[in-house]
């Protein structure tokens, strides 16, 4: 099958275009022929060679974290599914590689593609849809009435976490451009904030719930705009010692993370504030829940642009410049 492989570790490395094995199909696993991918941040990251810690990837790898496509082969134990069904998930650490004309997933992260969805929409949602769902609904908790703060409301998790927010009856504050504010409003943002010209710590009080995307300085500020008792989601790090157990990390790799997160973690207790950090999993059963929300018109996919298979290179550097309004998706059939 036709890949695009990740041979070394580096920032805007060049993913090689080369012909791979078809994955090995495990008992629990069911085969996709891939006709489109999304395309994350995540994967340049994991390019970069930042989550070497967390994620000890082997090399070469073929990167790729959402899926939308047809089965074709299942394994002995797969009971659900069979070849002919049009499916979307994200697959799990270790078993990613959706830049690539097939890809095996376990049984259990997989969903049936939505109906009405193309293949380009589908694929747009998985990782951003479990990150907000695994965020909001399964760390946060938010409720009918809760005020939640989702900074950068124009990408790909913002665009989707609005939504999601709105659907649960939240009050619904964000970050973004000028440009866009009118844009994320009619997603279900209720306050907009111009991040170039405001301060979102001298509009935002007494909130319930910040979603944090952005780096240190913002998450510190993050801070300051929650209640007491109030949830900061961390989607961009520091990664804390529970996560570490979550992964079986290492006793260097937990004593790693207990430092990194140490500064947030006391400054959070301080203030009477959960602090936890989300690197969100693969799991079908919560994309089943998505797929209801979409197929009810609850949320709908917001797609930026679509790349064709052979410029995998250039929707990476894409999305890595940061203007993306929604996802970002290439098209393999």
């Amino acid at each position: 099958m036709k890949a695009f492989v990740l041979e070394r570790y580096g920032k805007k490395r060049a993913l090689r275009s080369t012909d791979m094995p078809t994955p090995e199909l495990r008992d629990d696993e069911v085969l996709v022929e891939v006709h489109a991918a999304g395309v994350n941040l995540l994967d340049a990251k994991i390019r970069g060679g930042e989550f070497k810690l967390i994620l000890p990837y082997q090399l070469p790898l073929v990167l790729g974290h959402d899926v939308a496509g047809v089965v074709v082969q299942v394994g002995r134990r797969v009971q659900h599914f069979r070849p002919g069904d049009e499916v979307y998930a994200r697959p799990d650490d270790f078993r990613i590689g959706t830049f690539a004309e097939f890809v095996a997933v376990k049984e259990a992260s997989l969903a049936p593609k939505p109906k009405g969805l193309t293949m380009a929409e589908a694929a747009s949602i998985p990782l951003v849809g479990l990150t907000a769902w695994q965020a909001l609904v399964e760390k946060a908790k938010l409720k009918k009435g809760q005020k939640v703060f989702i900074q950068a409301g124009s990408g790909g998790v913002g665009t989707f976490a609005i939504q999601l927010a709105r659907h649960l009856g939240a009050t619904v504050a964000t970050t973004t451009s000028t440009a866009n504010a009118e844009w994320v409003k009619s997603l279900g943002a209720d306050v907009v904030i111009d991040y170039k010209t405001q301060d979102f710590e001298e509009v935002l009080r007494d909130y319930d719930v910040v979603l944090n995307s952005q780096d240190g300085k913002t998450l510190e500020k993050s801070l300051r705009v929650l209640k007491r008792g109030g949830k900061l989601i961390s989607i961009s790090g520091p990664p804390d010692p529970a996560f570490g157990s979550d992964i079986g990390a290492s006793g260097f790799v937990t004593l790693v993370m207990r430092l990194l997160s140490s500064g947030v973690r006391r400054k959070a207790r301080g203030r009477s504030i959960d602090y936890s950090f989300l690197f969100m999993t693969a799991n079908g059963s919560q994309l089943r829940e998505i797929t209801r929300l979409i197929e009810a018109g609850a949320i709908r996919p917001v797609i930026d642009r679509v790349f064709p298979f052979d410029s995998t290179n250039e929707a990476l550097a894409y999305v890595e410049a940061g203007r993306a309004k929604g996802k970002v998706v290439i098209q393999v059939k």
